[in-house]
């Protein structure tokens, strides 16, 4: 009998994403007539889970949701994608949730409103910290309050559980906190936020491991995803060329595939260019969870794109 799988763990935010649809994004003092709107859930801990729940891998949701009617909501659609949702606290006030606007070309600008996960404290890390050492990897993000974060670092330092931590929305970290990643993943904003400036992907990865991180996945776009590793191997991983109308969540479509490719054993470039598969299937789509692909999707993709 075949061992089970331990657990992808997400530890992150759960939100109602709020979309608005446009020709293209305003400027400020710009009023633009909308062509559409969605209420659909989004998060970047959520959506993470969702894409690897999606592509048939053990997920487990630790997280908040407000007791308002986004909550039951948000759980109900978790728990419909497979995530496991029993260790996601049900707190007073309203649910976390994200004003989104996307324009025709693909390009978006969010608000995000924390909600309930702004309750989510190192004390509600600590009630679950069982699961946390029992997982596979653990998926982090900074949707969550920065202290929460840090401790659920330390936490998963002290057990030997790998991290990958996507620093979105960027927010200054402490130095040490970089020792106790395994793969930080940033796109290019992300990236000159913690170097101070922008650099080539190839100086930058460099430098980002000098902080002490064991691996680097810089999300580029349509450049594709530079993947460094801690002692010198690094390569680029060639994107798909697809044709984008919705690209919120791929970051974290990227991130949970990623983390599914590598608990199954694959080399980081290998899991990078099947994140990137699904990443590139996610952006044909509109929804941030509702675009998540299927693992038969992904596969189908990889065998006709080679």
């Amino acid at each position: 009998m075949n061992e089970p799988r331990k657990p992808i763990v997400v530890v992150g935010s759960i939100n109602m994403d709020l979309v608005a649809h446009t020709h293209e994004i305003p400027v400020r003092g710009q009023t633009v007539i909308g062509t559409g709107f969605d209420t659909t859930p989004g998060g970047k801990g959520a959506n993470q889970a969702v894409a690897a729940a999606c592509l048939g891998y053990p997920v487990k949701m630790v997280g908040a949701v407000g007791e308002d009617v986004f909550g039951q909501a948000l759980l109900d659609n978790l728990a419909s994608t497979g995530v496991e949702t029993s260790t996601v606290a049900r707190v007073s006030g309203p649910s976390g949730v994200a004003p989104i606007l996307v324009a025709e070309n693909g390009e978006n600008i969010i608000v995000v409103v924390p909600g309930a996960n702004g309750k989510m404290d190192c004390a509600a890390v600590d009630r679950q910290a069982a699961l946390i050492r029992s997982a596979g990897m653990v998926l982090c993000q900074l949707e969550l309050p920065l202290e929460t974060v840090i401790h659920t670092l330390n936490l998963c330092a002290e057990a030997g559980v790998p991290v990958v931590l996507d620093p979105a929305p960027a927010a200054p970290l402490p130095e040490d906190a970089f020792r106790r990643v395994a793969w930080f993943t940033p796109n290019e904003t992300e990236a000159a936020f913690y170097l101070g400036s922008t650099s080539a992907p190839e100086q930058a990865a460099l430098h980002l491991l000098d902080k002490g991180l064991k691996g680097v996945v810089l999300k580029r776009g349509a450049q594709g995803a530079y993947v460094a590793v801690a002692g010198g191997n690094a390569a680029w991983v060639k994107p798909f060329a697809v044709h984008a109308v919705d690209t919120v969540a791929a970051g974290d479509c990227f991130n949970g595939a990623f983390a599914v490719a590598l608990l199954e054993g694959n080399d980081p470039w290998a899991a990078a260019r099947f994140a990137s598969a699904a990443a590139a299937i996610s952006v044909t789509r509109r929804g941030a969870q509702a675009s998540m692909p299927s693992r038969v999707e992904v596969g189908a993709f990889l065998a006709e794109r080679g």
